[in-house]
């Protein structure tokens, strides 16, 4: 009995959520959704973490600070994503205060980068450091330019339909992910081909930190 009522409970809180969300879907549909968000956010982790351990690896054995700055951005997604999988496991899947705390948790996230790449960046243009040729990273970023941009429109449709802001962020981070990772496969392009760009790298770093900075201030609000 008691477990009836608490799956009946859970019903009625997902169609007030759905009524909330504009009223498009019903309660089956809602947590179809819900389930979809939980699975694209596993999905991205899994490529998260395979993305910043290759990405960092590359980016240090190449000396190339936008391709480390970069591959540390994915643990800051990855965070992301952990922080949707919380949002909709169990109970919390229902509870409108879960998503309070997971959309927060994700905009607290792009704060936490900018600072590294920026000093990292501007060290590198004092000392006129060189970074090497990395296929590793030209490889990476190129699938990542095209993974990114699938997961986080999925994402950001999700997080309408459910009013989820935390679902909606973490899918403006993949899209950030995916600009960030043309710009950095932009340098890595030009500096294979001329040597002397160089500051190339740094330059695109800097811009990195500006992109996060920038949405950090605006509080990565994408509903």
């Amino acid at each position: 009995m008691a477990a009836s009522s608490r799956r009946a409970a859970a019903t009625a809180s997902a169609s007030c959520a759905c009524c909330d969300s504009g009223g498009a879907a019903g309660p089956g549909q809602w947590e179809r959704d819900s389930r979809r968000a939980r699975l694209l956010a596993w999905g991205s982790l899994g490529w998260m973490t395979a993305e910043g351990g290759i990405g960092l690896a590359a980016g240090v054995a190449a000396g190339s600070v936008a391709l480390t700055g970069w591959a540390l951005g994915s643990v800051i997604e990855g965070l992301a994503s952990v922080i949707v999988i919380w949002r909709f496991t169990g109970a919390r899947t229902v509870s409108e205060t879960a998503e309070r705390r997971a959309a927060r948790a994700v905009a607290v996230s792009f704060w936490l980068l900018a600072p590294w790449i920026t000093y990292q960046a501007v060290s590198d243009l004092a000392s006129r450091h060189q970074e090497e040729f990395s296929v590793a990273g030209i490889a990476l970023t190129a699938a990542s330019v095209v993974i990114m941009p699938v997961l986080g429109a999925a994402k950001r449709r999700l997080g309408r339909r459910l009013s989820s802001e935390a679902t909606a962020g973490e899918g403006t981070q993949n899209l950030m992910c995916a600009a960030q990772a043309a710009a950095v496969l932009a340098g890595l392009a030009v500096v294979a081909a001329w040597p002397g760009a160089w500051p190339a790298d740094p330059v695109i770093a800097l811009g990195i930190a500006a992109w996060e900075g920038r949405q950090s201030w605006q509080g990565a609000n994408c509903c």
